[in-house]
């Protein structure tokens, strides 16, 4: 089975991200991947800083979520939208992952030889998608990751999921159910 990775850019309570995610796993899950969802709130670290890495080392956090990118072929991320831009916590968690390396790896192990995609939901119209572009941006240009074209965006997100926590929108479905096929399909072809 094709291992995927699933968390979302947000630990707010009642976070559309979060519930994107939830049901991106779900989804995943449904088309015979093996998914791991996880919470970036089970992994806080600093801020990323040069001088505090020189100084203190890498983060367990940082190692253990390095860990965890390594061990699948893919990786879902659901990105909100902050100020049009990605939000801190996701930029951070991006860098330090980026810094960590164990014995004889080389750079950027967690971004290589797996396949990455971006989903993403916002209360507006574009449903988060320029929280897209820059992570899109931060994970192919400054990582080397593979990033699939096929996403998910979800727009007035607040009124996007049923009191189950599903999708309403049947199109939006589809676009998820799409996204979750290739990036399924994309990382098995690294196995």
């Amino acid at each position: 089975m094709t291992r995927i990775l699933v968390f979302s850019g947000s630990i707010r309570t009642g976070s559309f991200n979060a519930r994107l995610a939830a049901v991106a796993a779900a989804e995943l899950a449904r088309l015979d991947a093996d998914v791991t969802h996880i919470s970036l709130a089970d992994y806080p670290m600093p801020i990323y800083d040069g001088d505090l890495e020189a100084a203190e080392g890498q983060p367990d956090n940082a190692l253990k979520l390095k860990r965890h990118f390594c061990a699948h072929q893919g990786i879902l991320i659901v990105s909100p939208e902050y100020n049009a831009g990605v939000t801190p916590l996701l930029k951070n968690t991006i860098d330090w992952v980026s810094r960590v390396r164990e014995q004889g790896e080389p750079p950027l192990a967690a971004y290589h030889d797996r396949v990455f995609a971006v989903c993403s939901a916002s209360p507006g119209g574009f449903g988060g998608i320029r929280s897209q572009i820059a992570v899109r941006q931060s994970l192919s240009l400054g990582c080397g990751a593979l990033v699939i074209p096929e996403t998910c965006t979800v727009s007035a997100a607040h009124q996007a999921f049923d009191e189950s926590g599903n999708l309403k929108d049947e199109r939006t479905r589809g676009t998820l159910t799409t996204c979750c096929k290739s990036l399924i399909d994309k990382a098995r072809t690294l196995t």
